[in-house]
């Protein structure tokens, strides 16, 4: 999979791919989630403005909408 000497190219909206065919899969695939928003289920918001840790996946789509410009207010991978 790894081939030696691979020379890394940086494409538009901060890409970094070794050749063109990875950077479109790339940029679709980050655009495919963003648009579909399949990512909210692994990420919790806490706020500790209200003392609560938001861990439902609707509930997390509205707190990245409306909360995120909050001090205080942090989003977390569940990973």
């Amino acid at each position: 999979m790894w081939r030696e000497n691979n020379v890394w190219l940086h494409y538009v909206k901060n890409i970094i791919a070794a050749d063109v065919t990875s950077a479109v899969f790339l940029a679709s695939y980050l655009r495919r989630s963003r648009i579909t928003r399949n990512y909210t289920s692994s990420l919790e918001v806490v706020d500790l403005q209200k003392y609560k840790v938001i861990r439902q996946e609707n509930k997390v789509r509205i707190a990245l909408r409306e909360r995120t410009n909050i001090p205080f207010v942090f989003v977390i991978g569940k990973n």
